[in-house]
């Protein structure tokens, strides 16, 4: 691994944390969304001094974003989210089609899948993200943390010692530094004058709401296509709420309606051809417009930017909360380390190295999706599931390219890497679905092992934390596990079926260490306890 030096220039500011009355923190996070809480809690269960901040007076109430992806859960069960997530989630949702009204078919995309020793996860699970954040706040609070409504960032100003926010009220925070988590139209993005480089459609392509239905059946997705395009309602599980999705409906001059429960109910006569179809109470509404757009850095000094707030992208494929997560834990155990003085910083560098080309990779294949979406509209039978382009459960999404993949990745994984942020950021290889084998930077699978006393248990419950893993793959391995810094949880494991050495690609007795983001940071011979920790020397 290249020795990481620090290559941070701090714009010019006028302060820096720790200044005299205003309240100092460790990092400041902006928006309350999935992004900002995942972020939030992973830093405060590191023990860093952190505050979110809201501008919205409640917490918001409509279901937008629908699934949490495979690698998104896996994410959430480190943060001890697992069993809470599947005691109000829905796993299985059968695709009930529909033509011109008439009943045609019913899929489901994972139907017959099942947990392997690998991935523990085999279903996307259905929920909306009103209760996902939930979650998520109940979670940051038991870590004494909560969610500052109300609290609206109007300025901020950085230097080389911290970052001063300046808020609606009046008050002033100062921090070590600060993540912009507020969303497309990103008030940080925006003082920050980074450019949010794409292209949108002025025109509203879908409207959206939450409502309650009379006379449907809520096992499954319901999806209406046809000569007068889309129109679809999914039962949100746990509430008696369904998420529409519809083609907007438009007036005698072609102009699009302004959604209303009045017009959703007109757009269901519509498309369904049924009067018995009932639509009440509808407690969100909303216009969705296409917009496919990056932002061209995702770090100004002490500033980051993530989930939408750095990229916004079509709904295909169900990947925007999930893009917005993964983002969050990304740089959340980077920038804990830092502030903690376990990595210097120069290692924060590495956020956008390896989550800007993710981003442009998810812009597109769900740009992709939603062209199949549309191209089927019009073919019986075909729904949703034409936006299916790539992988969708983030499990073959992986780093290879990154300076933080010690000896696993090719030289060319590394050029393409660390010219990121230039032109040829779209050509990355990202999807390592079918390449067949295991390398530094990507995913580190699951596997059952042993645990404490030789009961059962599975690598994901030593990873759960923090800390660096060093898994010790067979007897020679076992004096590499010893004087290591506190910060690496060394591992020990006979395989004596191979089952490990086969999930991670070895043979023979071998070295693993994973990342605190359960990314595999190098693989090493059973002897090479000296490489493991040059790996870790060289982050400071």
């Amino acid at each position: 691994m290249t020795k990481l030096t620090n290559t941070t220039k701090a714009a010019t500011g006028m302060t820096g944390a720790g200044t005299a009355g205003v309240d100092a923190t460790g990092v400041v996070i902006v928006g309350a969304g999935p992004t900002g809480l995942t972020l939030a809690c992973a830093l405060a269960r590191q023990g860093v001094a952190v505050r979110i901040i809201e501008r919205a007076a409640e917490f918001h109430t409509g279901s937008r974003g629908k699934t949490l992806n495979l690698r998104s859960l896996e994410i959430l069960a480190d943060l001890a989210l697992g069993e809470r997530l599947a005691a109000v989630g829905r796993t299985h949702l059968p695709f009930r089609k529909y033509f011109d009204g008439e009943y045609v078919n019913e899929t489901e995309p994972f139907a017959g899948a099942r947990p392997t020793a690998t991935v523990p996860y085999a279903a996307s699970l259905w929920l909306p993200q009103t209760r996902v954040e939930r979650l998520l706040r109940e979670r940051l609070d038991e870590y004494g943390v909560k969610v500052e409504l109300a609290t609206e960032l109007v300025e901020f100003r950085q230097d080389g010692g911290g970052v001063e926010v300046r808020l609606a009220d009046g008050g002033r925070i100062a921090a070590e530094y600060l993540v912009a988590c507020d969303g497309g139209r990103s008030t940080v993005r925006k003082l920050l004058g980074i450019p949010f480089v794409g292209d949108g459609d002025p025109e509203p392509m879908m409207v959206c709401g939450d409502v309650e239905v009379e006379g449907l059946e809520a096992d499954a997705w319901h999806q209406w296509f046809g000569p007068q395009g889309a129109f679809m309602l999914c039962p949100l599980p746990g509430t008696r709420r369904w998420q529409l999705q519809a083609g907007p409906e438009t007036d005698g001059e072609g102009r699009a309606v302004a959604p209303s429960l009045e017009s959703f109910q007109r757009l269901a006569a519509l498309h369904t051809g049924s009067e018995d179809l009932r639509l009440t109470n509808a407690t969100w509404l909303s216009t969705w417009r296409v917009n496919v757009r990056m932002a061209e850095r995702y770090r100004e000094g002490r500033v980051f930017l993530a989930g939408d707030c750095a990229h916004v992208r079509p709904t295909a494929g169900g990947l925007g909360m999930n893009t917005g997560i993964q983002d969050a834990w990304n740089l959340a155990w980077k920038l804990g380390y830092v502030v903690r003085g376990l990595a210097a910083p120069a290692l924060l560098d590495t956020y956008q190295e390896e989550r800007l080309p993710i981003a442009a990779w998810t812009l597109d294949v769900t740009s992709a999706g939603l062209a199949a979406v549309v191209a089927a509209a019009g073919t019986p039978g075909v729904g949703v599931e034409a936006g299916r382009v790539g992988d969708v459960t983030g499990l073959a999404l992986g780093y290879r390219w990154s300076r933080l993949a010690g000896g696993g990745g090719t030289d060319g994984d590394r050029a393409a890497g660390l010219g990121a942020a230039g032109p040829d950021v779209r050509r990355v290889a990202i999807d390592h679905t079918d390449d067949g084998g295991l390398r530094a930077g990507d995913r580190a699978p699951d596997s059952p092992c042993p645990g404490p006393e030789g009961s059962p248990a599975r690598l994901f419950e030593h990873f759960a934390g923090d800390h660096f893993t060093l898994l010790g793959l067979g007897p020679s391995a076992r004096p590499s596990l010893t004087a290591l810094p506190d910060h690496v949880r060394p591992v020990p494991l006979d395989d004596a079926d191979g089952a490990i050495r086969a999930a991670y690609g070895v043979t023979g007795d071998a070295l693993v260490l994973v990342r605190p983001d359960n990314h595999i940071a190098l693989i090493a011979p059973a002897d090479g306890r000296v490489d493991v920790l040059a790996y870790l020397k060289a982050l400071r």
